[in-house]
């Protein structure tokens, strides 16, 4: 390829980074999609299990999976959703709250050298073109039939 795309350069961009957390979760005995999970989950009221993939961009099945091994940890807890009988919530034991933070810490960390290697004004435009490709997506304006 000659000419670099915007989707290889987002892709790669986020393999590296993905990369790079999967790394220093090692640190913390545990994964980067554990440690975005913990970070889904509202600490104070929980959420809602079947609020969390889409929340979190996940298939039902792998986020599945991916709660099943944090109970197993002790990382959360499930309760009856007192709105909704038939649902349940996600709710961060002790132990899930100490390994929120960590994660927090390892996403602030990162953003924090960003911030310090990047000019704000180059941020700014970064998000501006995030945020632009994100609602072309959603609006269907990418593969339109003409």
């Amino acid at each position: 390829m000659k000419e670099l795309t915007i989707d290889y350069a987002l892709r790669a961009t986020w393999q590296a980074v993905a990369r790079l957390y999967n790394e220093e979760a090692k640190n913390f005995d545990t994964t980067m999609a554990v440690g975005f999970t913990l970070l889904s989950i509202d600490p104070k009221t929980g959420t809602p299990s079947t609020a969390l993939g889409p929340k979190m961009g996940m298939e039902a099945t792998s986020l599945s999976r991916i709660l099943k091994s944090m109970e197993e940890k002790g990382l959360i807890i499930r309760k009856p959703n007192p709105k909704d009988g038939r649902g349940v919530l996600i709710h961060l034991t002790d132990f899930g709250l100490l390994k929120r933070k960590d994660s927090k810490d390892v996403v602030l960390i990162f953003n924090e050298v960003i911030k310090e290697n990047v000019p704000e004004e180059k941020l700014n435009s970064f998000f501006e073109v995030i945020e632009t490709i994100n609602k072309l997506v959603a609006d269907k304006k990418i593969y339109t039939k003409k």
